[in-house]
Parts: structure tokens; C-alpha cells; sequence
């Protein structure tokens, strides 16, 4: 994160405010289950393999959509070559759109689907080399990452190298806030203002 310039620094920051406004719609809507979120899902997946047949269904459903959209948004970021940002961003854009059409359509398990694989995707956008470099939709290796550098910073290295870690938790926050709030006003119709801020981002993307 650090080595990035302050431009691609705040473009993350604004996409996991985006992967936090969506998970916390799927969040409320799921009854605790995750779109963006899986090693939560993976233990509900464990242990609803000993308790509850239904919940390991659910878990191990969401978690091979949101591999899907791994496996898609990588191919579509190959494909796109320099322009990789814009175009994966380009597609999550249109996966929540599909989202939010679905919803209004009244097929919820579409839109489930749809914002699981959006998700997914998402984590192609500063993929290189085969590894996210940037993580948008997880927050525990940025919160150690933060304890790291506040380490260094208490043995005399950099004073404030543990701030952008910090920007993207609170980014992912702030959007489960939004998103936590919005959800009994709007439900999963919610989703069109994640499609259109995506498609937004997708924009300044290009311009990165």
C-alpha cells in the first residue's frame, strides 16, 4: 500500500468503502452471512457441517460465487492489459447493476449471487502477478500490517507508514455503516448506488 502514489492510495480507500456498503448489505439481508467477507464464511461453512446442513450450504455456496468472480475479473483484467483497473472495475459495476436488477425483479438469490461474485472481482483490480497487492474486501492482513508498522514506528522507523493500512479498515467501516444503514430504507435496491460508484470509480480509474 505504501508504495503506491496518494492517487491509487485514496482509489483503494474508495473501493474498500465499496466492498464494506456491499457486504454489509448482504450482511443484514443473508442473516450473517458474507459477499465479500470469506474466511468468515468459511467458518460458518465448518460449522454448519457439524450443526446445520442449511447454514453449510449457504457458506459453501457464496464461496464459490465469489471465487467465480476471482476467476472473472482476473480474466477480464488479462484481457483489458493496461487498462486492467478501469475494466475490472468496469465489471463489478455491472455485476452489482445486475444485482440491484435482480432485486427489483424479485429474484434475491440473483442478487445475492451477483454482489458475491462483484466482490470477488473487486480483488482483481491491483492484481499482479498472480497476487493481490492490495487487499479490498479483507481486512485482517491490513489490521497486522498496521501493528507492524506501529512497531517500527516505536523503534525509531517511519513515524506514520501504518496510516494507509489505517485509511483502508476505516474506508471498510465508513461503507458497512452506509450500507447498514441504507438496507431498512432500500433494501438490496441499495445496490444501484454501489453499481453507480463503481461505475464512477471505473472512470477515475482511467485517468490513474
Amino acid at each position: 500500500m505504501t508504495r503506491y502514489d496518494k492517487r491509487v492510495q485514496a482509489l483503494a480507500v474508495g473501493l474498500t468503502a465499496l466492498a464494506g456498503y456491499v457486504d454489509a448489505l448482504g450482511f443484514v439481508h443473508l442473516g450473517g452471512f458474507f459477499v465479500s467477507f470469506m474466511s468468515g464464511n468459511s467458518t460458518r461453512l465448518g460449522v454448519g457441517l457439524v450443526q446445520t446442513s442449511r447454514n453449510a450450504e449457504i457458506a459453501g455456496g457464496l464461496i464459490g460465487l465469489f471465487l467465480t468472480g476471482v476467476i472473472s475479473g482476473s480474466l477480464v483484467g488479462r484481457c483489458a492489459g493496461h487498462h486492467r483497473r478501469a475494466a475490472v472495475l468496469a465489471f463489478v459495476a455491472l455485476a452489482l447493476a445486475g444485482g440491484a436488477t435482480a432485486s427489483a425483479l424479485g429474484f434475491a438469490r440473483a442478487a445475492v449471487a451477483a454482489m458475491a461474485i462483484a466482490m470477488g472481482a473487486e480483488n482483481a483490480v491491483f492484481e499482479q502477478d498472480g497476487e493481490s497487492r492490495i487487499g479490498l474486501t479483507y481486512m485482517t492482513g491490513n489490521l497486522v500490517k498496521i501493528g507492524y508498522r506501529l512497531t517500527d514506528a516505536l523503534l525509531g522507523g517511519p513515524r506514520f507508514a501504518w496510516a494507509p493500512y489505517l485509511l483502508l479498515w476505516v474506508g471498510l467501516v465508513a461503507g458497512a455503516v452506509a450500507g447498514a444503514a441504507l438496507y431498512p430504507v432500500l433494501g438490496l435496491g441499495a445496490l444501484w448506488l454501489a453499481a453507480g460508484a463503481a461505475a464512477i470509480v471505473a472512470v477515475a480509474a482511467l485517468k490513474i
